[in-house]
């Protein structure tokens, strides 16, 4: 492996840092100022203006869709190609949206992509690369364990040219977002079939007559407005047969299709925001004295921003060997390093933002400091995707399978 980064992504690491560094560090306090503002004015669920502006001077600067592997629709770039801009774009949390390189609207045009006819591309593939419009993933379900897929109970059954959709979701991340039109929506179509050809995706407009969405859920407190993770109802949701994704019984296929790279990305990111802490506690510890000298100076800190050094860098580089292993021998080859680091990076940045908030003291836990929401966010992540066990039962498997007698 070749552990260079190549001249376009060089190139193009330049020029998002300088776009973070001239539009989006400095846009950090109006965003919140905005988010409070909004919250005041009774619109809680409404875009925030300082993204708004920022996107179009994203794409000008032509650092727009660089997720996007098919460059008919985006960058051409690689995943490893990818990776080192999505950790850059991690270091706030909203700042990938800016760019058209957010969750879950990567991954669901990823899957338009690759598994869309002409017509769902026409639809709904070119407002999404266009950022007119917003979407979600609607997968997990309330009442059943979702980390086992096959759970699902939500149903999806063929009357005449149409599917009728019943099922309840939560965890729907954006459906909170007014802009959000299209849900692709994963329930079961046969289940009398093998396991996991029970189920199918199809795409469910969100204007549909029977899409419900009953609530926001939160995380330690924050709601994530406008963005949002909501509970949504599915009640006699019909819809025509045309919008099936692939076919029946594809839905597993899909959604390995999908994942793989989302979850690159997610790491990356969520490496992104490591850094992003670990540079707040040099800073922080550097600054504040407490015995009789800096914080710096005691080696308990010493030794945690030490460790948090090494715990990122191993995180780092493995991230981009799963991601060079998807590029050069396909996702099913690397399918145990997307595995490590689904557990690694988000253990990981848990670990240094715990340390980063103890340096803070109590202004770590408080809106003071954007530490106490960063955590939130990542401790979700340990569930999103597939939680810890999943990932960990799977890699157990392939080490026990590789030792066999």
């Amino acid at each position: 492996m070749d552990f260079d980064y190549s001249p376009r992504t060089k190139q193009l690491q330049a020029q998002v840092r300088e776009f973070m560094d001239a539009y989006v560090y400095p846009a950090e306090q109006r965003y919140w100022d905005e988010i409070d503002a909004n919250t005041r004015a009774g619109r809680r669920w409404t875009p925030v203006p300082v993204i708004e502006e920022l996107k179009p001077k994203a794409r000008a600067a032509g650092l727009w869709n660089l997720f996007l592997p098919d460059s008919e629709y985006g960058a051409g770039l690689t995943n490893q190609e990818y990776a080192p801009l999505a950790e850059i774009m991690g270091r706030v949390p909203w700042a990938s949206e800016v760019f058209n390189c957010s969750a879950p609207d990567t991954g669901n045009m990823e899957v338009l992509v690759r598994y869309g006819t002409p017509e769902q591309k026409k639809r709904w593939l070119e407002p999404l690369l266009a950022g007119e419009i917003r979407s979600a993933f609607a997968m997990t379900e309330p009442a059943v364990a979702s980390s086992d897929a096959t759970n699902i109970e939500a149903r999806i059954e063929r009357d005449g040219d149409d599917y009728v959709i019943n099922g309840r979701k939560w965890w729907t991340s954006g459906a909170g977002d007014p802009r959000c039109k299209i849900y692709i929506f994963m329930g079961k179509t046969d289940p009398a079939a093998p396991r996991h050809s029970q189920q199918s995706m199809v795409l469910v407009p969100a204007d549909t007559p029977g899409v419900k969405v009953l609530r926001p859920l939160s995380v330690f407190g924050y709601d994530d407005a406008p963005h949002g993770h909501m509970e949504v109802d599915f009640a006699n949701v019909r819809v025509p047969a045309s919008n099936i994704l692939l076919g029946e019984g594809r839905g597993f296929e899909i959604a390995q299709g999908r994942l793989g790279p989302g979850r690159i990305h997610h790491c990356m990111r969520t490496i992104g925001l490591a850094e992003r802490a670990l540079e707040m506690m040099c800073q922080r510890a550097s600054r504040r004295v407490a015995f009789g000298k800096p914080i710096a100076q005691q080696t308990v800190t010493q030794e945690r921003i030490a460790e948090a050094r090494c715990m990122i860098e191993q995180a780092r580089l493995l991230t981009l060997k799963a991601a060079w292993m998807m590029d050069t021998a396909g996702n099913k080859a690397a399918k145990g390093e997307i595995a490590m680091i689904k557990v690694v990076a988000p253990t990981m940045a848990c670990q240094v933002l715990d340390w980063a908030i103890q340096v803070h003291g109590g202004g770590g836990l408080s809106q003071d400091f954007p530490l106490a929401q960063y955590y939130a966010h990542v401790r979700t992540l340990r569930f999103a995707d597939g939680p810890d066990e999943v990932h960990r039962n799977a890699i157990a498997k392939m080490e026990l399978g590789r030792h066999a007698a």
